[in-house]
């Protein structure tokens, strides 16, 4: 109990304070010792953290760069290559352009790109390569290019650092902007890429342009489908645009004013073209000559649109090697821009033309003449019109391309599409009658 009691009750007066006194500071050491370390390991921890915020931010960085599918000194070879003229010196049609192409995967654009290459200009084409139809299609169109020299770079238009890329490695003389999404119907299903590529694509390109030294001049394409519910025929440049009758339309027509405020504040040269139902070999499968043999070759039912009151629809068929010619004409006469730094100098020239054949035909026609090159009757479904955005008929009026381009087209419907499905059974790898199909 002595012990016991020894250690509970010293017998030294004042112990007892001193002790406690001791053990309190002993205690309080720990405490700031042990908050030291954990304000040591937070600091560290706080390090850690911030590093690996730093690496992963890098890291995201570095694999967005090496998965760009543009960029380097080897890309910069080939984007300088392609947009080389090779005219010969003195030749009669001059020096020769530079040119970019947007959607040069496209249908026109591809025809645009190989003609401006045989006659000896640079171009450089661009093209996102989407979804809206068979991108192997696009990809077949890219070969085309390669094998004939022109580079096509995969990208988007609205990806202002490309743009401003490609306007630093190359001084381009023009642009032929014929990037967008088409189609009257989609626009039902999917309105938002109309308003991304037509509208807000339309703005970057424009905005690297103005700011490009020196400024190209423009030529792009618009389309007849701006002429809406206008029921004054033939469609000429000065009837009213006011009346779209489907979303496409409308941003055309949007592009339209766009571009008109380009040249009056930043001097870019522009030339709209109003395309009239554009067709021919390597085509857009969305279109319905494309469609239409692709289901009467597989021995499906097509489905022909009729207008009010029992009226066949008719469309201002135009065939690509007018339309090619109507773009490289608008090109070679095209002004300069008058624009350095962003900053207007002069007036420069702004144009708007419609390329047409001016000879409509009746869809119902139009799937005689399939029927007859492809030798097999199709099956039809023949349906009043619903209320998508189509018009019953255009027809172009094209007094002022003839005028001002020299634009004369020379191929009718029928030789057309005798050429289409020379193509399309090529292609697809059918032979006629629609017995083989390796393609699709």
């Amino acid at each position: 109990m002595r012990v016991l009691e020894e250690d509970l009750f010293p017998s030294t007066p004042g112990k007892v304070k001193i002790e406690r006194a001791g053990a309190m500071n002993r205690q309080l050491h720990r405490c700031f010792a042990s908050t030291s370390t954990m304000f040591l390991w937070a600091l560290f921890l706080v390090a850690m953290t911030a590093s690996y915020l730093s690496f992963q931010s890098f890291v995201d960085t570095s694999s967005k760069y090496f998965a760009a599918s543009w960029g380097g000194l080897h890309w910069e070879r080939q984007i300088r290559a392609s947009a080389v003229p090779r005219r010969p010196p003195g030749s009669a049609a001059g020096a020769g352009m530079s040119v970019l192409v947007t959607g040069a995967a496209g249908f026109v654009g591809t025809h645009c790109s190989l003609a401006l290459r045989r006659r000896g200009d640079g171009v450089v084409g661009v093209d996102n390569f989407n979804a809206y139809y068979d991108p192997s299609l696009k990809k077949a169109r890219r070969a085309l290019l390669a094998s004939h020299g022109v580079f096509v770079v995969e990208g988007d238009i609205n990806d202002g650092r490309l743009l401003a890329k490609l306007f630093d490695v190359v001084p381009f003389t023009h642009v032929l902007h014929l990037a967008a999404q088409a189609g009257v119907r989609y626009a039902m299903e999917n309105p938002a890429s109309y308003v991304h590529s037509n509208v807000a694509g339309l703005v970057t390109l424009l905005e690297a342009c103005k700011d490009a030294d020196p400024q190209p001049a423009i030529v792009w394409a618009s389309s007849s489908s701006v002429y809406g519910l206008n029921d004054k025929v033939p469609f000429s440049e000065r009837d009213r645009t006011d009346q779209p009758a489907s979303l496409y339309a409308a941003t055309k027509k949007a592009g339209e004013e766009i571009t008109h405020t380009y040249n009056h504040i930043y001097g870019l040269s522009i030339t709209g073209l109003r395309f009239f139902t554009v067709y021919g070999p390597w085509g857009r499968p969305d279109m319905a000559y494309f469609s239409f043999t692709r289901n009467i070759l597989q021995g499906k039912p097509i489905t022909v649109y009729r207008g009010k009151d029992h009226v066949d629809l008719a469309r201002d068929f135009t065939y690509i090697d007018d339309i090619v010619k109507g773009c490289l004409a608008s090109l070679e006469t095209a002004g300069k821009s008058t624009g350095t730094g962003g900053k207007k100098r002069g007036p420069a020239p702004y144009r708007i033309f419609n390329l047409g054949n001016t000879s409509p035909v009746t869809v119902p026609n139009l799937v005689s003449i399939l029927e007859k090159h492809l030798r097999v009757k199709a099956k039809k479904n023949v349906v009043e019109m619903p209320g998508n955005g189509d018009v019953p008929f255009t027809h172009a009026n094209i007094s002022l391309a003839r005028e001002q381009l020299g634009y004369k087209p020379t191929t009718n419907l029928d030789v057309g599409l005798k050429k289409f499905v020379k193509w399309y059974l090529s292609y697809y790898g059918y032979t006629r009658g629609g017995s083989k199909n390796s393609r699709q």
